[in-house]
């Protein structure tokens, strides 16, 4: 392997492959991020030490970007990301400033700690194979494993620890399916805010309102039930009827798009939804997470949703 092959290499990679679907990068980071939030050391941690409170949709394609750097681009690439992020990570570290869940005030977190790192490759594993399996095609047994082992290795490049990971892709559905399960799933004032918004406000232009609503009813029914009663989001037979449409719709427009366009890396769509809640900003209609996660109380406050002209 060459020094521009990248950690991941085309043609072997089950990671580079499902991630290269251009309807998979669009969508799981947003549901990652929606259900990470509900661990809450990790999204007080990230809330605590972001610049960024004011722009998430900046931060989310920031991020993305950044991920598909480390997927997709080359080993010189990556490893640029790699010491970025590197050195964001050893600022993230502190103690919870309220109790959140099981979690009394006072609880430590660190951005490094292994569980708090596997749970955020966790949800990324589970999205990208979510929707995949709903918008591509259902992954083979062995494709599942390979996927999963690659997820391992893109945590460790960021500094994640191997022991306690779950070793195979059975051990990673029993620990990620009995997080979602247990009392360990729980959502602050903030979290419920944030990754509601993060789901279901991505700006778009208003030219593009038929797709914002076929995105919103897939971002919906991806959704583990569990996680839609946590979050409060309701799920009817006419949300399911929707869903169903949804999906088969992009299924079908995937079979007949070029491969150049169905596959690749995202950047310019990513700067495009950045782009669109700036103007958002500048007009008076931010996508704003809460100042301080215990000042506000969630039912009081709402996401606006403005679509940009054009």
């Amino acid at each position: 392997m060459g020094p521009d092959d990248g950690y991941f290499p085309r043609g072997t990679s089950v990671l580079r492959r499902v991630q290269e679907e251009r309807l998979v990068g669009l969508f799981y980071g947003q549901r990652a991020l929606c259900i990470g939030a509900l661990a809450p050391l990790n999204y007080v941690g990230t809330s605590e030490h972001t610049a960024a409170k004011s722009t998430p949709f900046k931060r989310l394609a920031h991020t993305a970007d950044w991920f598909e750097a480390v997927m997709l681009g080359s080993r010189a690439e990556a490893d640029q990301v790699l010491a970025a992020v590197h050195g964001m990570h050893t600022r993230v570290r502190g103690t919870l400033p309220a109790r959140a869940g099981r979690y009394p005030a006072g609880t430590p977190y660190d951005a490094f700690d292994p569980e708090l790192m596997l749970w955020t490759v966790a949800v990324m594993m589970d999205s990208a194979e979510c929707f995949h399996d709903l918008l591509v095609r259902g992954l083979l047994d062995d494709e599942r494993e390979a996927l999963w082992q690659d997820y391992i290795r893109f945590a460790e490049l960021f500094g994640m620890s191997r022991e306690g990971t779950p070793e195979t892709y059975p051990d990673f559905r029993a620990y990620y399916d009995g997080f979602l399960a247990s009392d360990d799933a729980w959502l602050t004032d903030g979290a419920r805010y944030t990754g509601h918004a993060i789901a279901f406000e991505i700006p778009m232009a208003a030219h593009m309102e038929l797709f914002k609503r076929l995105h919103d009813v897939i971002m919906l029914g991806s959704l583990p039930p569990r996680v839609r009663q946590i979050y409060g989001l309701r799920w009817t037979p006419a949300h399911a009827a929707a869903f169903k449409a949804a999906v088969s719709s992009l299924r079908a427009a995937r079979m007949v798009t070029p491969r150049s366009v169905a596959r690749g890396r995202n950047t310019r769509f990513f700067d495009e939804v950045a782009q669109a809640e700036a103007w958002r900003i500048a007009h008076g209609h931010p996508t704003v997470e809460l100042p301080n996660d215990d000042s506000t109380p969630n039912a009081t406050r709402s996401v606006s949703p403005v679509r940009r002209p054009g």
